[in-house]
């Protein structure tokens, strides 16, 4: 009889997981796909962190055995390499006794009165259980439910958060320079017609409104320059034309001298053990997509999702392509990337990529307490926190779109990004409360991913650490709350405080 059912094998899955099972708990987790640790074992191998004192639990456990795994002092290395993160976890859940169920993406959820009952996968499968964890990325099984959730920004008024709604037009490292046509026929910016594959076709939306939008989403890659490593390749389909907006943008830093090296592209950084590298989405042409894809995933059906996963895919293995061999491309970065390739020991089964798109943001719960800007910028610890947060208001690019320049003495067509931002914050408090839905909505769920926070909040609560130690407090909850025949709501929160004190987690500042 499985008293707890995780959904999803994230880090939060995992450590949710395990933490109920060395509770007492018989848990079983499901995974849709065929790994466990998502991003952690997916390809985000340089781990933010922000502040290091907030570290605890099931964080710095996993961070310890990093460590022994390398013979190497804790914090030695931002992140394990992807395949040693995945044997971490798996050996955590087979000593825990979890029971792991793969290929098993949901389908439907059963619930009677305001309690989850059972779900079922999409092979057909029922799972009855006492106490719920939806772990993964997407919010599926909270919204199967029935428990309300929120995806995109919101407007700057619903909060009152200075950092809501689309942002303004503003230079930085991650932003398109100026005087990039759009258009695919005109290089000039001046003659109106059709836009450059990887432009936004839609206008922008007024500064601070709301307007759905969510983070950007890419894959991390593995890369390393070892002997063994697997050359970059020209994949059947592979569009010359798509990659014309890059073809501009390097012109442009040719004439006004901005190129940036070969690792500002990519990250080419040795950061990993084993003299490997985390590929991640640097500069105003990355690996991140920004035509909008994002904006449509969080609740799109399984196949649609299925197609745009690859859509993601195609653009980082061409992406690949295109900086390491199109003409286009200055030589110093085309020779240096020629130096790199796909690992031959990482993603055997998926091509040597990874096995999990970032979604950095999908729904967000509404829940018993909605985290906000103000939560995290003031550095309030709630009574009922069950973990610390520090990283920064972390919000990646949104969309890369164009607008009309008024120019003398006709408008200017130019390629625009927009949405990042990056905004110190101090050491705060996740509260017990953001974990769980209202008590009308379901009454034995808890979740540690999609938690209840504002677009704004969310951003800085999105990092992977944070969903380990969150897991850590909703496995705990999920245990107690099957031991003592109580809805999470009433879970004691005290006594899950005690508890997630004396497995070292750090709760105040």
């Amino acid at each position: 009889m499985t008293e707890v059912l995780v959904y999803a094998a994230t880090s939060a899955g995992v450590c949710a997981a395990v933490a109920a099972a060395e509770a007492g708990a018989a848990v079983r987790l499901l995974e849709p796909g065929r790994h466990v640790g998502g991003m952690t074992s997916g390809g985000l191998g340089y781990t933010d962190i922000g502040d290091p004192r907030v570290l605890g639990g099931l964080a710095t456990r996993f961070r310890n055995a990093v460590a022994d795994h390398y013979g190497v002092a804790p914090g030695r290395y931002a992140g394990p390499e992807p395949h040693v993160a995945e044997q971490i976890f798996g050996e955590w859940l087979e000593r825990a006794g979890v029971d792991v169920v793969f290929g098993a993406r949901i389908a439907s959820v059963e619930t009677a009165g305001g309690t989850i009952t059972a779900v079922t996968t999409t092979a057909g499968e029922r799972h009855p259980a006492g106490v719920f964890v939806d772990a993964s990325y997407e919010g599926d099984l909270l919204a199967l439910a029935g428990v309300p959730a929120s995806v995109g920004r919101e407007d700057r008024m619903m909060h009152g958060e200075r950092f809501a709604g689309r942002q303004e037009l503003a230079p930085g490292m991650h932003a398109f320079p100026p005087w990039v046509s759009p258009f695919a026929g005109d290089e000039s910016g001046l003659e109106e017609g059709p836009l450059l594959p990887q432009v936004r076709p839609e206008p922008l939306a007024p500064v601070g409104s709301g307007d759905g939008g969510v983070m950007s989403y890419g894959y991390r890659l593995c890369l390393t320059t070892a002997n063994d490593r697997i050359p970059f390749s020209r994949r059947d389909g592979y569009d010359e034309a798509h990659w014309e907006l890059g073809r501009r943008l390097f012109r442009h830093w040719g004439r006004t001298g901005g190129t940036p090296p070969a690792g500002r592209m990519l990250g080419l950084e040795q950061n990993l053990p084993g003299g490997k590298a985390d590929g991640n989405s640097l500069g105003p042409f990355s690996l991140s997509v920004l035509d909008g894809a994002a904006w449509e995933y969080p609740l799109a059906g399984p196949e649609r999702r299925d197609e745009l996963r690859l859509h993601h895919l195609h653009h980082a293995q061409d992406l690949l392509w295109f900086l390491s061999t199109d003409p286009a491309v200055p030589a110093s970065i085309r020779d240096e990337l020629q130096r790199w390739g796909l690992p031959a020991d990482e993603f055997a089964d998926t091509g040597h990529v990874p096995h999990q798109l970032y979604v950095r943001e999908a729904r967000r719960m509404h829940g018993e307490h909605t985290l906000t800007e103000h939560d995290l910028v003031e550095g309030r610890i709630p009574d009922d926190t069950v973990a610390l947060g520090s990283y920064h208001l972390d919000i990646r690019e949104v969309q890369r779109a164009w607008r009309w320049v008024y120019e003398h003495p006709r408008p200017i067509g130019m390629v625009v990004t927009e949405g990042y931002l990056s905004v110190p914050v101090p050491r705060y408090g996740i509260p017990y409360r953001s974990l769980v839905p209202r008590r009308e909505d379901a009454d034995n769920l808890l979740v540690p991913v999609c938690i209840s926070a504002s677009h704004v909040a969310f951003s800085s609560v999105r990092m992977e650490v944070q969903y380990q130690m969150l897991g850590h407090a909703v496995g705990l909850a999920a245990a107690a709350a099957v031991a003592s025949g109580c809805t999470v709501q009433n879970v004691d929160v005290r006594a899950l405080r005690e508890r997630l004190a004396a497995e070292g987690q750090v709760l105040t500042v």
